[in-house]
């Protein structure tokens, strides 16, 4: 079959790298994909969100599969032009409709849906320039640390977390006046969960799912968790707190409820899940939903699957997910992403980078570069990431380390402390 996947990142490329090994792939396409996915497929120079290109594109290759890499286009309602155009309706598409993307579309949305369902989440206040005063008085209620939520999309970097009232107040007003732009227009204030964070994925086809591996992601820009957030500097798999006392309560109290609950509010849904979770001593919460695979978790949870992703994408498409089962290695993973210097803020791009010697114990997934004739360049923040299997966490992190440190761009700058906190 051939497959087209939409997006350009590091969990595009490990999507990519794992689909490229089924023997049900004649041919893989990635619009627009980088330089690593050139590897295992073909580019496509068109935007994940193209509608119109990506449906010649569709009818030119004899795509028969879909997958959906990025929130963006989902968000945006790429299965639903799927769904209403006669000549794609039949094409399945991986990755929910608009409606049911809204889970990770809108904060409050996603509150509403939890409540709703009786899915264990932090009290929250959702907050507009309208009801500035009410916003302020919940802020009065709660204990610091702050947490302040864009209730659109913004790039992964629209939560603010503020130990100081006044300074939360001043914040949630900037916010409102459009600080991430049209996505904080509206604001979720939540009551801070106290916890290790840790993300949960599955696959589902709006009946029944797989449990994919969890993994737990690191967001800050600086070691031992300072500075700004980012799109993600490293991730880890498994999680050493996860036990299966842990797992069987995330299953039972979280993950069944969120696919009986899509199926009882008659929303469609066959794509990914991302659950991110607060761990409280022992107690889940959902912090938020997203609708597609982590970046960088993916390169940590799909190196660990064993079973043919492809296949499990049919049977989704299928409705027969129910009759699937998935091997995970027992091995652990570990990511450690190479950013620009100065990312998240202002970055150059077009720096060349030059690999020392070749790396064969690692896998070295690209996020944002592109190729430039026969070199490679960075087009982004996050540049790329070293993924490595090992007996447990540190011989991974050991791998890992080690070839990072054979990649080279100008002002290349990496986490040194990925998975330390773990133990």
């Amino acid at each position: 079959m051939n497959v087209l996947l939409l997006g350009s990142g590091g969990r595009e490329h490990a999507l990519a790298w794992k689909m490229a090994q089924s023997p049900l792939l004649d041919k893989l396409y990635i619009a627009p994909g980088n330089a690593g996915t050139a590897t295992v497929g073909t580019n496509l120079p068109i935007s994940a969100t193209s509608f119109d290109e990506i449906k010649e594109a569709v009818k030119k290759y004899d795509i028969n599969l879909v997958v959906v890499g990025p929130e963006d286009p989902l968000v945006k309602g790429v299965h639903d032009f799927f769904l209403a155009d006669s000549e794609l309706k039949n094409i399945p598409v991986i990755g929910p409709q608009k409606y049911a993307a809204t889970l990770e579309g809108s904060k409050e949305f996603a509150k509403n849906f939890m409540i709703r369902h009786n899915i264990p989440t932090a009290k929250h206040f959702t907050v507009t320039a309208e009801n500035l005063a009410e916003g302020f008085a919940f802020l009065d209620t709660q204990v610091a640390p702050y947490v302040l939520k864009a209730d659109g999309l913004a790039a992964g970097k629209g939560v603010l977390i503020i130990n100081d009232l006044q300074e939360a107040k001043t914040e949630l007003q900037n916010m409102l006046q459009g600080k991430f732009g049209d996505a904080s227009k509206t604001v979720v204030i939540e009551e801070c969960l106290k916890g290790i964070e840790m993300s949960v994925f599955v696959l589902t086809d709006g009946e029944s799912y797989v449990l994919l591996p969890e993994a737990k992601d690191y967001k800050r820009i600086g070691e031992h968790d300072t500075g700004l957030n980012t799109g993600g500097m490293g991730a880890v798999s498994p999680v050493p707190f996860a036990d299966k006392a842990l797992m069987t309560r995330v299953e039972e109290e979280i993950i069944k409820p969120t696919v009986a609950g899509l199926k009882k509010d008659n929303i469609p849904y066959c794509g990914f899940i991302f659950f991110g979770l607060m761990n409280d001593n022992g107690t889940p919460k959902v912090i938020e939903y997203n609708v597609r695979m982590g970046d960088p978790e993916t390169e940590v949870v799909i190196p660990r699957i064993k079973s043919d992703l492809l296949k499990l994408f049919v049977a989704a498409a299928n409705k027969t997910l129910s009759k699937e089962t998935i091997e995970i290695d027992e091995q652990s993973a570990t990511t450690v992403m190479a950013v620009s210097g100065g990312y998240p803020e202002a970055y150059e791009k077009g720096k060349v980078i030059t690999i020392d010697s070749e790396i064969s114990d690692s896998i070295v997934f690209h996020a944002g570069t592109t190729l430039d004739g026969q070199e490679v360049k960075t087009s982004g923040g996050r540049v790329l990431t070293v993924t490595s299997l090992g007996k447990d966490k540190n011989a991974a992190l050991e791998l890992s380390y080690k070839n990072i440190k054979k990649i080279q761009f100008d002002k290349m700058y990496y986490r040194r402390d990925i998975g330390v906190d773990l133990g």
